[in-house]
């Protein structure tokens, strides 16, 4: 309710206060998606920690294999705003955004809490890995370079898209930090699991709410480059 009453306020709201609130929403945006992005890497390791141990193996799969979905990301990003018209973009990033609600919450899936019996547990984990957070993963990573894309479009531009970059930045930061300081400390996995999946519901109205905007102050048709 809070993010919509802040949206009707931006939406028709004075010029002036429009260009200094929506610089704020699509921080917000940014900081939120990167901050989910970084806690749920030592998060799902955690959770096959105690099936496989915490062997170089693991981890240095589990760092691969995130590290690859975020140049994925990156890809869909990239390729999404050559082709695609920013309207198009926004519809299908949210629509994307809204299928990983059945992933939620973070847990290994029925038939995948037994690694098999021979020694190599890789293929294994790659496959809990993209069974359990593969999609949103993937998904938030493109969503800084989508909402610096969004807020460039725009009619009239309302700041420096790079400056997203120091909230995404922020994010990460602030999603490494929290994990072995709070989270780790004083929640079971089951507990952030859940949280995760409260604070994705926010990131995700909060990346639907610049979309709204975008979409109201932005031309159907995008400009040529």
């Amino acid at each position: 309710m809070a993010i919509l009453r802040y949206l009707r306020a931006v939406g028709c709201g004075h010029d002036r206060n429009r260009r200094r609130r929506m610089p704020v929403l699509f921080a917000l945006a940014a900081l939120s998606s990167a901050f989910l992005l970084f806690w749920v890497e030592p998060l799902f390791t955690r959770l096959v920690l105690p099936l496989l141990g915490g062997s170089p193996a693991v981890w240095n799969t589990c760092l691969m294999y995130f590290q690859a979905l975020l140049l994925i990301g990156y890809l869909y990003a990239h390729c999404s705003s050559l082709y695609l018209s920013t309207r198009h973009q926004i519809a299908l990033h949210s629509f994307l955004l809204a299928c990983c609600f059945i992933a939620l919450p973070i847990a290994l899936p029925t038939g995948w809490t037994t690694p098999p019996a021979s020694g190599n547990v890789i293929p294994w984990l790659l496959g809990v890995l993209t069974v359990t957070v593969g999609a949103p993963f993937t998904v938030l990573s493109a969503t800084a370079p989508l909402l610096q894309r969004w807020i460039a479009g725009l009619d009239e531009p309302v700041a420096n898209p790079y400056a997203l970059y120091a909230a995404s930045n922020a994010g990460s930061f602030i999603g490494l930090l929290a994990f072995p300081v709070v989270f780790e400390p004083n929640l079971r996995l089951g507990q952030q699991a859940l949280i995760w999946a409260v604070v994705y519901v926010v990131a995700f109205a909060l990346i639907a709410g610049c979309g709204i905007l975008t979409w109201r102050h932005t031309s159907a048709i995008s400009p040529p480059a």
